[in-house]
């Protein structure tokens, strides 16, 4: 493990060095830090970071730049870039976990910031700075590859080779009226990594107006955590397995870390001999936490999120068998923590009733969005504003549980019932400029 942590510092070091030919500003200390670093503004002067006077298109060959068509959005300033429309910065970086360090602020203006990273991993939600004052702010982000070693890779889906979780670099989006003066980002091998494994419901959804707990939740974990999450659309145990992404988390995973778990969309439309709650589901459950366990991680198992079918008396329907049965029962017999988001989901569907639950689901009229020219009606994939009450369960639930990550939960964010959720009314989360009808895989 040593051998590989050198090696990927080595790979690291020399796409830096490769960057800073084309920069005279990125001087040779970088090439003994595990750190890189731009500073944004036409009148900046630092020997230390790499100075950014320009709105430079990102650039494979340089490595960084503003990108995804946005670059049109920004203005320098004489100390920093703003921008009032989404905007994407990448930095082209090998496989691991990095630490970003961002200074915003503006003399002449106030600032209202959101961050996304990579598939819209949120990180900062609309973070009010006042006019003249500067603001550090510090998050985790994974990068990762499909590539195992020389001869395996996981298997990707077609439609997720070209999302942002699966390039070769990490990207950033700015929303909201931002001032961004620099972006330190710095390779970390000593944090606490939480793994996700599940589906659609899980997985970073790469465009609106899709999104799943696991792209909130980021945003819940102070700087000594980071979330790496393998989850995909239309998954179930055995394609999760299948596809090598547990093979990859196990060759990562390190002792203190954190395989939370999350089937049963998919898992119940297997048929066939051997299938079922109590059999392949239970099997596979099994395996996957002693595997952890193994390598002196924490499993947790998590239930699946209920679909939006309500009964005439507005009590929600089961529509997930003994699925959420079998999965407490692997969790008691295993001493393993569990997270029953299915009764939290249950709670939370029947609070809002049956009209005020749709709000937390893709459900919209027609034009609503780009291209879209059918109303979108789903029962089982939510909206950002879904997704975040979904993960503030997920949080809630942490906190109440026997594993150290609850000490890792940031100090400011309130405790959550999901018999008094919140509201769409309250929901002020910007946007991505990037949209897709169709709906993920699953359902």
């Amino acid at each position: 493990m040593a051998k590989i942590k050198n090696l990927l510092l080595c790979f690291f070091i020399s796409a830096l060095t490769f960057a800073s030919s084309a920069n005279s500003n990125l001087n040779d200390t970088i090439k003994n830090t595990k750190s890189i670093w731009f500073d944004f503004g036409t009148s900046v002067k630092n020997s230390k970071a790499t100075i950014i006077n320009t709105a430079l298109v990102y650039d494979s060959n340089l490595g960084y730049g503003f990108d995804f068509n946005t670059v049109s959005n920004i203005k320098m300033n004489s100390d920093s870039f703003s921008t009032e429309k989404p905007t994407y910065f990448s930095v082209k970086l090998p496989e691991g976990n990095y630490q970003v360090e961002i200074v915003m602020g503006n003399s002449q203006k106030e600032s209202n910031v959101t961050i996304k990273a990579e598939s819209r991993r949120l990180m900062l939600n609309q973070f009010e700075i006042k006019k003249g004052k500067s603001v550090t702010k510090i998050f985790n982000v994974n990068i990762r590859t499909p590539k195992i070693d020389d001869n395996q890779n996981i298997t990707l889906k077609d439609r997720e080779k070209d999302i942002f979780d699966w390039d070769d670099k990490l990207t950033l989006e700015f929303l909201g009226e931002v001032s961004i003066q620099s972006i330190k980002i710095t390779l970390k091998d000593n944090l606490t990594v939480v793994y996700l494994a599940g589906d659609s419901t899980v997985t970073d959804q790469d465009v609106e107006p899709w999104a799943s707990w696991g792209q909130f939740i980021t945003n819940y974990f102070d700087k000594t955590i980071v979330v790496s999450n393998y989850a995909y659309s239309g998954s179930s145990l055995s394609s999760f397995k299948n596809s090598n992404r547990l093979k990859k988390i196990l060759l990562e995973i390190k002792k203190g870390d954190y395989l939370f778990v999350e089937f049963g969309h998919n898992d119940e439309k297997i048929k066939g001999t051997g299938n079922g709650a109590w059999e392949s589901y239970s099997d596979l459950l099994t395996e996957f936490v002693q595997s952890a366990k193994e390598k002196g991680a924490i499993p947790v198992l998590v239930t699946p999120t209920q679909r939006r079918f309500f009964n005439e008396n507005r009590t929600l329907k089961e529509t997930h068998g003994d699925f959420p049965a079998a999965m407490r029962a692997v969790a008691q017999k295993n001493n393993i923590a569990l997270i029953d988001i299915t009764k939290f989901t249950t709670d939370l569907y029947e609070t809002w009733g049956d009209e005020a639950s749709r709000k937390a689901f893709v459900q919209y009229p027609a034009n609503t969005f780009p291209g879209q020219e059918k109303a979108l009606d789903d029962n089982t994939h939510f909206n950002s504003f879904g997704a975040n009450e979904i993960a503030l369960c997920i949080i809630k639930r942490i906190r109440e549980i026997d594993i150290p990550l609850k000490k890792y939960i940031k100090k400011e964010i309130p405790n959550y019932n999901p018999k008094k959720p919140n509201y769409i009314s309250s929901w002020t989360l910007p946007m991505s400029n990037r949209f897709e009808i169709a709906k993920p895989d699953g359902n």
